[in-house]
């Protein structure tokens, strides 16, 4: 069982640590480390406290610690005592404006940085122009007693990232800083890159376990796989490989009875729109002539569970905890608008938990059903995909004969599902167990670094 203790600096100049007894009991120490920083001091037991590690304030200097009364986890190895983690949290788009370092996201980054005496780690924000590679330290954004703070702190025993978009992600600058920090320094770097739909198809397509939650899902090459697959299901998706916040999103219908096509979807004034043609010809040029077909997808149409007309899917948050182990931290049901091709709050939709729509036999199955399939999908993710992945958001749905669908997978999954005012503890939950991770990927790198870096 890991145990938090308390970081507290006295104000003197020794360089001596006072911990429990239990830390110092058959082990000789010699250094204590925070961060990539290490120095030598002298390690005695504490005359009366067992929860907490004093160190002084030359130490605290030395080492780059933030003068902050904060639990921490101690991990002991190479007779070195590392007090943390310190969890870089890597992002763009900061500002000069002190309430709002990192502009309109400022207040997401205050609320993930508040877990972190529930979690027994310290975490702050950077970006790459904060990075000093010469002193192999970083100015950090904190956020500590309701304030941002900046302090120069060590490089970070691990790094959460949080680019916004795969502008940044793709821009050359910070590439190369993953990369550096990744490859020179052998820090772990979680949840890197935003997922590309057909790319996660094909690569959970080749696991036995998961393809069952598998709508067919083809390149749109042309008008002809359209029209195949139309003629299969009776309707399809057609989505941007790459798109996100349900953009781009078109659904066409087949009516056999009146022989005519329809087309659903959101215009540039995001106005909900459904069209008819008399043929997929026209419905083809209509809408999708002027659009880059090689950056499209077409999904199966699915039959989706309604609440009264309104078709629903559900947001299942995954993520792995502070032992690495994979578990469903929120589920909510998402409510179409009324017209709307998607479930997105922007176009009507409804956030609703699954208790306020299902009587409770039924909700108790579908939270069941939800929670296994995004469980399975979560471990296969992990199997099949490069890095180290700590959270994904899914899309699911739930067809009128109880089967689960995978819609789409997301490694930086949106929040908006915690507006509702039931969803405020999982949404709590979401955010430690983010962090938390972190706690795992610092011990694996002290114990065992060939598994992380193999």
């Amino acid at each position: 069982m890991r145990q938090h203790y308390l970081i507290e600096v006295a104000q003197n100049d020794q360089m001596v640590v006072f911990c429990p007894k239990d830390i110092l009991q058959g082990k000789k120490i010699k250094h204590i480390a925070f961060g990539s920083k290490s120095i030598a001091v002298d390690f005695f037991p504490h005359p009366d406290e067992n929860d907490r590690i004093v160190i002084s304030r030359k130490i605290q200097k030395a080492i780059q610690f933030p003068d902050f009364t904060i639990p921490l986890h101690a991990f002991i190895e190479n007779q070195i005592l590392y007090m943390g983690p310190l969890v870089g949290i890597f992002t763009a788009g900061f500002t000069s404006i002190p309430l709002q370092p990192i502009g309109e996201r400022t207040l997401f980054f205050s609320k993930l940085l508040s877990v972190n005496k529930t979690v027994g780690a310290l975490a702050f924000v950077f970006g790459e122009q904060h990075i000093d590679w010469e002193q192999g330290t970083i100015e950090g954004f904190f956020f500590h007693n309701q304030a941002w703070e900046t302090f120069e702190v060590p490089f970070p025993n691990v790094i959460y990232d949080r680019l916004p978009n795969r502008k940044s992600e793709s821009n050359p600058k910070l590439m190369k800083v993953r990369d550096r920090l990744q490859k020179e320094y052998l820090i772990p770097w979680y949840n890197p890159g935003f997922f590309n739909k057909l790319d996660i198809y094909d690569r959970l397509l080749k696991d036995a376990s998961v393809t069952a939650y598998l709508p067919d899902t083809q390149p749109f090459t042309s008008f002809s796989t359209m029209e195949k697959m139309l003629t299969k299901y009776g309707h399809i998706f057609i989505k941007p490989r790459n798109g996100s916040l349900g953009l781009g999103i078109h659904q066409v219908i087949f009516d056999k009875q009146s022989g005519s096509f329809y087309c659903r979807y959101q215009d540039e004034a995001y106005i909900n729109r459904l069209r008819r043609f008399t043929s997929l010809e026209r419905l083809f040029q209509s809408v999708f002539a002027q659009l880059s077909l090689e950056k499209m997808l077409v999904q199966q149409g699915i039959s989706l569970l309604r609440n009264e007309t309104r078709s629903i899917d559900f947001r299942v948050h995954t993520n792995k905890d502070d032992y690495g182990k994979w578990q469903v931290s929120a589920i909510a049901a998402k409510i179409a608008g009324h017209g709307s091709v998607t479930t997105h709050a922007r176009s009507g939709g409804d956030i609703k938990t699954i208790a306020e729509i299902f009587p409770k036999e039924e909700a108790d199955l579908y939270t069941q059903k939800l929670t296994n399939a995004a469980l399975q999908l979560s471990k296969s993710l992990d199997r099949n995909i490069e890095g180290i992945i700590g959270e994904i958001g899914f899309d699911l749905g739930i067809d009128r004969n109880g089967d689960v669908w995978l819609f789409e997978a997301n490694s930086k999954p949106g929040r908006s599902i915690f507006s509702h005012p039931e969803l405020k503890e999982v949404d709590f939950l979401t955010r430690k167990l983010s962090i938390a991770f972190a706690v795992f990927l610092t011990e694996q790198a002290l114990l065992h670094p060939e598994e992380l870096f193999k």
